[in-house]
């Protein structure tokens, strides 16, 4: 049995689910909240992060440990793949979402108006949205960028960056922050992400306490 424990709030579990179900895997979740979790956690992970993978014995921690881990032990369906360069490229575009989008947007929006939330009570700061914002509209830059020029963001085909930066903006989409009109490339292509199999669970997601944006579950927004 795999079991993944997550929030779905948390783009790096979203990443790992949306990978594995891809790759056609069944799985358990079960949901921690990352402003408040058991003493379970840190015996898994001395860290305390999210998202743990669990399968008949093996502990696997982290998102990058746990998509090379999958990588490796479902080759089936390959999300890490072409020769030494594109992989490369790959990789680059997973450490851009899940370290810089992370660092420069999802802490300034969604930890403002999520975490401090249910972690503090306390209300968001006006000004660290706005940045938040600011930084989100460069990054949809970059991303209409590569899209102009490429049918996926790291090449031809669809690979773990583009699971990568979907479990990103799920997240804002969610809260409605992304401005897609703004970014044609980018809604293009993230609604062919929405329009994926593996991502009937995500869009089924829910935050305790904070309604979706009305467009959220619509595969035409």
């Amino acid at each position: 049995m795999v079991l993944l424990i997550h929030h779905p709030v948390s783009p790096h579990a979203r990443k790992v689910r949306l990978q594995m179900s891809e790759k056609k895997m069944l799985f358990i979740l079960r949901e921690e909240e990352p402003w408040k979790l058991s003493d379970d956690v840190y015996k898994l992970n001395p860290a305390g992060e999210l998202p743990i993978f669990l399968n008949d014995g093996v502990v696997i921690c982290g998102n990058y440990a746990i998509s090379e881990y999958l990588e490796e032990v479902s080759k089936e369906v390959q999300l890490i793949f072409g020769d030494v360069k594109q992989k490369a490229e790959i990789r680059r575009l997973c450490e851009w979402f899940d370290n810089k989008f992370y660092q420069e947007v999802y802490r300034n929006l969604v930890v403002e108006k999520v975490h401090k939330r249910f972690a503090k009570g306390s209300a968001p700061d006006s000004k660290i949205l706005k940045a938040g914002l600011n930084n989100l509209n460069f990054h949809m830059e970059y991303t209409d960028f590569l899209l102009e020029r490429r049918k996926w963001l790291a090449g031809d085909d669809i690979s773990l960056a583009d699971l990568s930066a979907a479990a990103n903006f799920s997240i804002l989409d969610y809260l409605g922050d992304v401005p897609w009109d703004e970014f044609k490339n980018t809604k293009i292509w993230y609604s062919k992400m929405k329009s994926r199999p593996s991502f009937k669970d995500i869009l089924k997601d829910n935050i305790r306490g904070i309604l979706p944006a009305k467009h959220y579950m619509n595969l035409d927004f």
